[in-house]
């Protein structure tokens, strides 16, 4: 009986231990940037289960990376964030070998300037920022950007809750680029918002989509694919890039340094480079995509019909993609912004 049961009690301690070494990967994203059923088929086809985090801006992201002992396997940056991270040295080389699904990827979003030489990056999405409307709540469709300093929606515009975003739109306002970093220019930019401050319902992120859904303001400053994903849910509800120009973003996904399972997120990022998960995300966030297998597998006319996620190349043309500034012009970016919302 005894030793019966010190076999019972071995088989008990055995398979528990088995439980806690099981393979994990940790990784940490966008708020609505992935279709969870994404993370159920690699746990079920891998045996690797995600452990899996949400960050509203690339800020967030960036501080609880360098201030924390997280240890993320997998993280989302935008351009200039990966820029950052590899003036940082705060990201781990890809081993392309391991990621065979990278063929699908087109190109032309390869060797992007944030990461010339595709070292340390693998392009997830892209997009513009423009102006989300309500066509049953403006006069007329918005066409500039000065209609973010229209009075008429005063109370009733939503605007990004993004320093570098925010910024960066009100430079170009006021004929600056979207990069600079001139103080006179900042604080035309910084005047600007402080002017518009007044006006503003809200400084959001993830919840513009559920504002602007649910008819509860007129405009707001967006990215493409939340346009995408509200036009779908609201048929009064339009989008356009102003005539000024506007951001050309690129999301990647990378590997940091420090993270605990590196074979675990080349086995993700490669499950994500899959045409039929990339398209099953692509459905889901409704940003662009740069993997030519999925659009394929979408159907590439109908995919290539939306000018919201692929605008036409004279509206690329005035568009300008974010850099990496410096640690100290990103200080006086980060000063300025709190100066601005603050006791809003």
């Amino acid at each position: 009986m005894k030793k019966w049961m010190i076999c019972l009690l071995t088989l008990v301690l055995t398979f528990g231990a088995c439980a806690l070494a099981a393979e994990t990967i940790s990784v940490y994203n966008w708020g609505d940037y992935i279709d969870m059923e994404v993370l159920d088929m690699f746990e079920k086809e891998t045996g690797i289960k995600v452990i899996y985090e949400l960050y509203e801006t690339n800020e967030d992201m960036y501080a609880k990376l360098m201030n924390t002992n997280a240890g993320y396997d997998v993280i989302f940056p935008s351009d200039y964030m990966v820029e950052r991270l590899i003036h940082e040295d705060a990201l781990l080389p890809i081993n392309w070998d391991n990621i065979p699904n990278v063929a699908n990827i087109e190109e032309r979003f390869m060797h992007q300037s944030y990461d010339p030489e595709s070292t340390y990056s693998v392009p997830y999405t892209w997009g513009t920022m423009g102006i989300l409307y309500n066509t049953e709540m403006v006069d007329e469709a918005p066409t500039s950007w000065n209609t973010l300093m229209d009075p008429a929606y005063t109370m009733d515009m939503l605007m990004l809750n993004s320093p570098r975003d925010t910024l960066g739109i009100a430079l170009l306002m006021c004929g600056h680029s979207l990069n600079s970093i001139d103080d006179a220019d900042l604080e035309d930019a910084k005047a600007l918002l402080i002017e518009q401050k007044p006006m503003v319902l809200a400084y959001v992120v993830d919840e513009v989509k559920d504002k602007m859904i649910g008819d509860e303001a007129s405009v707001a400053l967006v990215w493409s694919g939340d346009a995408t994903y509200c036009m779908s849910e609201n048929e009064n509800l339009d989008y356009v890039v102003p005539e000024e120009g506007s951001n050309i973003f690129f999301d990647a996904i990378c590997i940091p340094k420090g993270a605990k399972n590196v074979s675990g997120a080349e086995k993700f990022i490669d499950f994500l480079c899959r045409p039929d998960i990339a398209a099953m995300n692509y459905e889901y966030v409704g940003y662009a995509i740069p993997n030519k297998g999925a659009i394929e597998l979408m159907g590439a006319d109908e995919y290539n019909a939306s000018p919201v996620n692929n605008p036409p190349q004279e509206v690329l043309d005035k568009c300008e993609v974010f850099h990496y500034l410096g640690d100290e012009d990103t200080k006086k970016y980060d000063k300025i912004w709190t100066e601005i919302i603050s006791e809003f």
